[in-house]
């Protein structure tokens, strides 16, 4: 009994840190944790979010697809993936009325002491503001999830949230690559008001690495989800 109540407590540990949903660790977090947005009194928000950008090959795409299709969404950009190259893909999310959050390529944010979580996240934010010219809203979403209580007391010295999404409302398939029609399917049956969709526009190692599959799921999903009344809003 002692090892298993050891065992128990070592899985609940664990989880409060990696869990893909709200648990232990957000309840009693320094920072605010975003998990979904309540709805106010106009129509259901649903709030498309996309991961590991900007991409020079699809987050264009992408950025085409929302303006087609007159939705908006908010990227959470990795510092090292801006370059003088996607500097501007970056500059056009400001300028067409998305929003832009942080974002990381390392789990490695978990063990920083606080006062460097809130150094790095201050620091990437004025690199954006430099390089795309507009400032970031003050949101983060750790790589995978993973975070600490080290990493919410940096966010609470920075004035930074962090951000989740909804149960089941990814983009992640186990060891094969995401079907855009399947995907999309899954998303708007699950989705209801306030839910926040994350998909990938890049990858947190490859910056070019080939994601058209989000951007015909996102295609095929707005329309889906407009049929049913939703609107499209923006973390910020």
């Amino acid at each position: 009994m002692f090892w298993l109540l050891i065992a128990a407590g070592f899985g609940l540990l664990s989880l409060a840190h990696v869990a893909p949903f709200p648990f232990l660790l957000d309840a009693v977090a320094s920072a605010p944790a975003v998990w979904s947005i309540p709805d106010g009194d106009g129509p259901p928000a649903v709030y498309l979010t996309f991961d590991d950008g900007p991409n020079p090959t699809a987050t264009p795409l992408l950025l085409d697809v929302l303006a087609e299709q007159g939705a908006h969404a908010t990227f959470f950009v990795i510092d090292r993936h801006l370059t003088e190259r996607t500097a501007p893909i970056v500059r056009r999310m400001f300028e067409e009325g998305h929003a832009v959050g942080l974002h990381t390529h390392t789990r490695h944010w978990m063990v920083l002491p606080p006062d460097e979580v809130a150094r790095r996240l201050h620091a990437a934010a004025a690199r954006i503001e430099r390089l795309a010219g507009g400032a970031p809203c003050r949101a983060f979403r750790p790589h995978a999830g993973f975070r600490s209580g080290r990493m919410y007391e940096g966010l609470a010295r920075a004035g930074y949230s962090l951000v989740g999404w909804g149960w089941s409302l990814w983009d992640f398939n186990w060891y094969r690559r995401p079907d855009p029609s399947g995907l999309a399917d899954r998303l708007a049956a699950r989705i209801a008001g306030g839910d926040i969709v994350v998909m990938h526009d890049g990858h947190h190692e490859n910056p070019e690495a080939d994601r058209q599959y989000a951007v015909d799921a996102t295609a095929l999903l707005i329309p889906k989800l407009r049929a049913r009344g939703f609107v499209f809003g923006t973390i910020c």
